[in-house]
């Protein structure tokens, strides 16, 4: 499972509206400044069924990511890339979530990702198939954010998310949680072509293996998105990677 953790944090940097924030909530500082001594539960409250990630205005577009895991014993690791597209949707920029969800998967697992389904009014829910008969499924269970239109002006933004992953197969299930700090700001102040962002995460082992509140393993992850030409408007949606068509952004289940 340690593998698939890679594709588990790129879809929370990529995860519409309905979201509730506070300007002056000092709580997603005071986490990080407790980093790597997290415990659950976090201080994360349950998304709404329907309510996604909102983010500022500057990440509006499309965008090639290169990612670095900083705690990898590689030293001579090469950084995960894949494409990244930022929507305007009611208002609110959003993730493309089926467009980034196919990007990140394909960039992780290459052929052994299938597909992934990305139900239109469950944005807190994802399920990829995998080769060998699995099925990962992705859950967000906890959600806290900057407010996106202070961060237009401050420049700065701020997320965390707790997810709880299922990984189905042949065996008995796998389940764990996932925790991950991330925050955002242009790298160069007058310029907004280039978002550099740094990410901390921590896995927890499931709910199922009693009160045990303490990480299994942290990581830090270092992340720059150089800002594409704009093809929001006209690129199409993202190829199923298991038959080459084009994927919908929903469906059912």
């Amino acid at each position: 499972m340690q593998g698939l953790l890679p594709l588990i944090i790129g879809l929370l940097l990529l995860s519409g509206a309905g979201q509730a924030w506070s300007a002056d909530d000092p709580t997603l500082d005071q986490r990080l400044q407790l980093w790597p001594e997290w415990q659950l539960p976090a201080p994360l409250p349950r998304p709404g069924r329907h309510s996604d990630l909102v983010y500022p205005s500057w990440f509006e577009g499309e965008w090639m990511v290169s990612s670095m895991d900083l705690d990898s014993p590689d030293d001579d690791a090469s950084p995960l890339e894949h494409k990244a597209r930022f929507i305007r949707r009611g208002g609110a920029v959003v993730g493309d979530r089926a467009f980034n969800a196919i990007a990140v998967g394909q960039a992780v697992l290459g052929s052994t990702l299938l597909t992934v389904e990305q139900p239109e009014r469950e944005p807190n829910r994802q399920l990829a198939r995998l080769r060998g008969d699995r099925l990962l499924e992705t859950t967000v269970i906890g959600r806290r954010q900057s407010d996106p239109n202070r961060s237009d002006v401050v420049s700065e933004f701020l997320s965390d998310e707790l997810v709880l992953q299922i990984l189905h197969g042949p065996e008995a299930p796998r389940i764990s949680r996932v925790e991950t700090l991330s925050r955002y700001q242009p790298c160069a102040p007058a310029s907004r072509e280039r978002i550099c962002a740094d990410q901390w995460q921590a896995r927890y082992s499931g709910p199922d293996t009693g009160l045990n509140r303490s990480p299994e393993s942290v990581h830090r992850y270092r992340l720059e998105l150089t800002r594409l030409q704009d093809r929001s408007a006209s690129a199409g949606p993202p190829t199923d990677p298991s038959n080459g068509t084009n994927l919908g952004g929903g469906g059912g289940h």
